[in-house]
């Protein structure tokens, strides 16, 4: 159980503690979010891949993060309203969190180790880096912020 995110938890956009054991059974992409970055109009990809995958087993985690040039300055609740009000978003909204250096959540640590980036770096260059998880709990695959969400889509229905 060690290699898979069920070991973590984290919490929602509420301050409500969320175990990541939830989703057993389900495919998860993880991604850190931004309101204020070029790549933002992704949450509308992501929802759209929701939309489409997730009676069929997708769980999308969002995790807002403001590590990137200061583009995620909002509280929680400033986070979740910009997100209803752009993009409707469905998914789950996390609390905003570190991704890289001594305060990352635990969780964004693992999915590092697990799937490096480019020439095995482990830290995350930018918002909007995903990553592809099965329906064990074991992470598949990373996604650069470039990656557009319908991208995904190949990888994720062969994890369905």
């Amino acid at each position: 159980m060690n290699s898979r995110i069920y070991q973590f938890s984290a919490d929602d956009y509420r301050g409500e503690k969320v175990e990541l054991s939830k989703y057993i059974g389900k495919v998860a992409l993880i991604v850190n979010t931004a309101s204020e970055c070029g790549f933002t109009s992704q949450y509308k990809g992501l929802q759209e891949l929701y939309d489409k995958y997730n009676e069929q087993g997708l769980e999308i985690l969002a995790f807002p993060c403001n590590q990137f040039k200061k583009q995620e300055k909002g509280s929680n609740s400033e986070i979740k309203q910009f997100c209803d009000l752009h993009f409707n978003i469905k998914f789950d909204l996390f609390s905003k969190v570190d991704v890289n250096g001594p305060d990352a959540l635990p969780l964004f640590n693992f999915l590092k180790e697990q799937a490096p980036g480019i020439l095995g770096s482990q830290s995350i260059k930018w918002n909007f880096t995903k990553f592809l998880v099965n329906k064990e709990g074991e992470v598949v695959k990373r996604f650069a912020t470039i990656t557009k969400p319908h991208q995904l889509e190949n990888d994720i229905e062969y994890l369905l």
